[in-house]
């Protein structure tokens, strides 16, 4: 089983007069990348989140944030009474002293003033059963990104299958093409020496050279390590999830005996089964940076 590094949750609850809320989104990295916004008065918690997330998501880009939304009673506006009536005096010194009148609409005036107007903000301490529900939470957001993950993974999981036994596949039809370019040699060999009637050759050296010659372009080894390393990749699928690099890996050492195919290749039919089989590996490649 595998799992996809991008996802995306979130999760709300009611506690008194609070909406608590969570959300999570992850994208692929190398490591675990974690950016946390977190509401003032859950501050305090801000190493207990780290650490849960830490422990589920393993690898990826993630953005947590944890707010609270209030109701809207409970914010109306407080006048400043005594800043208030402060503002009113020093009208009244100003036209006592200096004649400046004083503003008809005296009341909108002051209430523009600077703080004359200010929403409640009362810092509430922390209690263990609002906690309690914040990190309940944010727990929810959390396995909600992990469904969303594992179906994602589900679904690379079944391109990776394809894109393998595509890969098997070409290797395969490699072999008529093979056998064929090897008496394509030999004769070619043959009859190129046969139009020099003048030239005396060794025909048992002229054999070994064939031979020799012949095993530098056999694919044999390259064919076997290839289906070996699509084995591995298909046995690596069906192991814990966490297995991303290892996948890469594997994936690189498939590209390594496709390039030494297409290097021995000197048959168009072969070179363009090569190509085929590369640009399977390449989609292979693109998915599996994302893939935990």
């Amino acid at each position: 089983m595998i799992l996809s590094m991008t996802g995306y949750g979130k999760a709300s609850a009611t506690y008194n007069d609070k909406k608590i809320t969570a959300e999570i989104k992850s994208l692929n990295s190398k490591t675990l990348d974690l950016t946390a916004r977190i509401a003032a008065c859950y501050r305090e918690k801000e190493m207990e989140l780290r650490a849960m997330i830490n422990n589920t998501l393993l690898r990826g880009k993630v953005e947590f944030s944890l707010w609270i939304e209030r109701d809207e009673a409970e914010q109306m506006a407080r006048l400043n009474s005594p800043l208030i009536k402060k503002y009113i005096e020093q009208f009244h010194e100003a036209n006592a002293q200096y004649g400046i009148p004083v503003p008809e609409n005296l009341t909108e005036v002051i209430l523009r003033m600077p703080d004359a107007v200010s929403k409640q903000d009362t810092v509430e301490e922390l209690t263990e059963e609002e906690w309690n529900v914040a990190r309940s939470v944010a727990e929810q957001a959390v396995n909600q990104l992990m469904e969303f993950r594992t179906q994602e993974g589900k679904a690379l999981e079944q391109k990776f299958r394809e894109k393998v036994d595509n890969i098997e596949a070409l290797m395969k039809s490699i072999e008529p093409y093979e056998k064929a370019r090897t008496e394509k040699i030999r004769q070619r060999l043959t009859d190129a020496l046969s139009s020099i009637p003048e030239v005396e050759y060794d025909r048992g050296r002229l054999e070994q050279e064939m031979i020799f010659y012949i095993e530098k372009l056999d694919i044999n080894e390259e064919k076997q390590r290839l289906f070996h390393h699509l084995d591995y990749f298909r046995e690596t699928l069906d192991g814990e999830y966490g297995q991303g690099k290892k996948l890469g890996f594997i994936a690189q050492e498939m590209g390594r005996e496709i390039n030494t195919t297409g290097s021995k290749s000197n048959q168009a039919e072969m070179q363009n089964i090569v190509v085929m089989m590369k640009d399977e590996l390449e989609q292979i490649k693109e998915q599996v940076l994302n893939v935990m």
